[in-house]
């Protein structure tokens, strides 16, 4: 049953592609659709069927996938074909370990080298998640709008191989869209580590800014090791 509801969501996001897409444009579609939370992980990507959708060949297709599979996003089974990448309970909080990590490093440098434009940008994005939060939907605007806010924050950094690992491990996690699990309530306390970031932030208070970055990743790692380990969310250790 899931199978063909996972496998039709996506071909659904396919439909009236123009002929004779180039490998690019397949790519940056195909990596759109899974960043989006459009088709959970473990969903079946089948070749033929979405190199029918852009009216292609195989070869770019699985060129495509190739890229998608050195990302961390897709992964390429023997004798079971592409689906989009699961990842194990743990390789997930492993993650969110690195992200701190990686997070921290580039907050650090983005509060010696951030502008006013750079508040500008922080404040405009607090009030986007100020918004969802206050929309109370499910959880979709949340995640969206918490990773801009995030971005906005370490941007300043202006260290673009910081960045790009960052960027790399965040994307390893969006086709779980882990803030659409969290509770309303979860939400909120995570929110609130938002508004201390951000005066930490505008006071240029690096220290200030360590701690609250730190505590906000602890509390969002022990929310994340709550999610239910066996509803086809994760992969199987």
């Amino acid at each position: 049953m899931s199978g063909p509801r996972r496998r039709s969501a996506l071909l659904a996001r396919l439909a009236d592609r123009p002929a004779g897409s180039t490998q690019s444009v397949i790519l940056d579609d195909l990596r759109a659709i899974i960043l989006h939370g459009e088709v959970p992980p473990g969903s079946a990507i089948p070749v033929d069927a979405v190199a029918a959708a852009f009216k292609v060949s195989r070869i770019p297709v699985r060129e495509a996938l190739m890229t998608l599979i050195g990302e961390g996003l897709v992964d390429h089974r023997p004798n079971g074909g592409y689906r989009v990448a699961m990842l194990t309970a743990r390789e997930f909080g492993e993650i969110y370990l690195i992200r701190e990590a990686l997070e921290s490093a580039a907050l650090r440098a983005a509060v010696a080298g951030a502008t006013d434009e750079d508040d500008g940008q922080a404040r405009n994005a607090l009030r986007a998640l100020d918004a969802a939060i206050e929309a109370d939907d499910s959880g979709a605007a949340y995640h969206r709008e918490s990773r801009r806010f995030h971005l906005a924050l370490i941007g300043a950094c202006r260290m673009g191989r910081l960045l790009h690992m960052l960027e790399s491990a965040w994307n390893m996690t969006e086709p779980l869209r882990p803030m659409s699990h969290l509770t309303a309530a979860d939400r909120e306390l995570l929110h609130s580590d938002h508004a201390g970031m951000l005066a930490a932030f505008l006071r240029r208070d690096e220290e200030a800014l360590a701690l609250v970055c730190a505590a906000h990743h602890h509390r969002l790692q022990d929310f994340i090791s709550d999610l239910p380990q066996h509803t086809g969310l994760f992969a199987e250790e």
